[in-house]
């Protein structure tokens, strides 16, 4: 199905009411590698239920839980649409994650339900040839009615340029200091990250079959964007806020490159007061995978 312009900009979804609980939080801290050395008491209560902590960036995947299949996410958002409304649905096979970015308005509980309702913010056609910029917002509310979590992303449809929109003024990707970094850290992965990974919710088979990975242009299964991001986020945990997640009110990076699990991931940091900047590289193939990225801290 095409991309309908100007209708896409009214396009939202259904609201959606889910809950996580204490065993989704963990999970997460798991499959971005935290609790790798049991004896580690500052990751310690990220994995375990005693004194629990939640990661901010594991909201990219707790609302996963119950979210149906495609078909039945397209039949809500026509039931989200009016009649007749033209419903956009780029090229599933030729899109890409652009970019991230999450807002924690108020502290994550370690379990809770909560409502989420998404729409789209805005559509940039490149060209027939070049594909398309989709920027969509999802917005969690509490069981008081109260915003707790804005996600933003952006997909790239490389398969529906041509559409008629706006050829500019997409979001700007968050300038990188030209200074050397700040600080430096490594995080290996392990070769069965991605294996972990996908029980959070995205059971894409580009991550666990090789024969499909190679289908896609890779020579092995690759880890997903959104670990990866959620390594840029324990850089910041740990190098500048001790491990406490609710300093951190947003967190934004744009998908450069992929990771292939086994791999060692470096997060370069650049403090600015209350802006963090980042970029994260994979040293051994001379490979950035994240860039512009950006923590803002409360």
């Amino acid at each position: 199905m095409p991309i309908y312009y100007p209708d896409i900009l009214e396009q939202k979804t259904e609201p959606r009411t889910f809950s996580y609980g204490d065993k989704d939080v963990m999970l997460y801290a798991l499959g971005i590698g935290m609790g790798a050395d049991p004896l580690d008491e500052k990751e310690l209560p990220f994995v375990y239920e005693v004194g629990l902590k939640v990661v901010p960036t594991a909201v990219t995947v707790l609302a996963s839980a119950g979210g149906g299949s495609r078909a039945a996410v397209a039949e809500g958002a026509r039931r989200a649409n009016p009649p007749n409304f033209r419903i956009s649905d780029p090229n599933f096979l030729l899109v890409l994650h652009g970019e991230q970015k999450v807002e924690i308005h108020k502290p994550l509980p370690i379990s809770g339900t909560f409502t989420v309702t998404g729409r789209t913010l805005g559509a940039w056609d490149k060209g027939k040839d070049k594909g398309a910029v989709i920027v969509n917002e999802m917005v969690w509310t509490d069981q008081a009615g109260e915003k707790a979590v804005t996600l933003t992303g952006t997909t790239f449809a490389r398969g529906d340029g041509g559409f008629g929109g706006p050829s500019e003024g997409a979001p700007v990707p968050h300038p990188t200091p030209s200074r050397a970094p700040d600080l430096s850290v490594d995080f290996p992965t392990l070769p069965n990250q991605a294996l972990l990974y996908r029980l959070n919710g995205d059971r894409n088979p580009v991550h666990s079959d090789p024969g499909v990975a190679r289908l896609a242009g890779f020579s092995r299964p690759i880890l997903h964007g959104l670990c990866t991001y959620g390594l840029t986020c324990r850089a910041v945990l740990q190098e500048i806020c001790d491990y406490d997640p609710d300093r951190i009110l947003s967190h934004q990076v744009r998908f450069s490159s992929p990771v292939y699990p086994g791999e060692t991931v470096t997060v370069d940091l650049w403090r600015d007061g209350v802006e963090i900047s980042f970029e994260a590289r994979v040293k051994a193939r001379g490979a950035t995978v994240i860039k512009n990225g950006l923590c803002v801290l409360r």
